[in-house]
């Protein structure tokens, strides 16, 4: 595992980014809550899990998987408020 780690950031320029491993690391990553698999998202550094709507962060280079770090995204967030908007029968 170490000799894939220094290949993959030689690959990526050795310039601490790490954008290579962290693509290789999504692909094995799943996620906590629904077992499924993980995206990473450069934008905000960070790993998305599209299934349940959820962010983790990476922090320092390390993918923080505990499920009380994660983030609902903003789509997820309106769509629960739309939701319960049509429940209770308003416009």
């Amino acid at each position: 595992m170490v000799r894939v780690s220094r290949v993959l950031l030689f690959k990526d320029g050795g310039g601490g980014g790490g954008n290579a491993l962290l693509t290789v690391l999504s692909e094995i990553l799943v996620c906590p809550l629904s077992k499924q698999p993980l995206r990473h998202c450069p934008d905000s550094r960070s790993l998305v899990s599209d299934a349940v709507g959820v962010s983790f962060p990476i922090v320092n280079g390390i993918p923080c998987l505990v499920p009380k770090d994660g983030k609902l995204l903003e789509d997820q967030i309106k769509l629960k408020v739309d939701d319960s908007c049509i429940a209770k029968g308003e416009s």
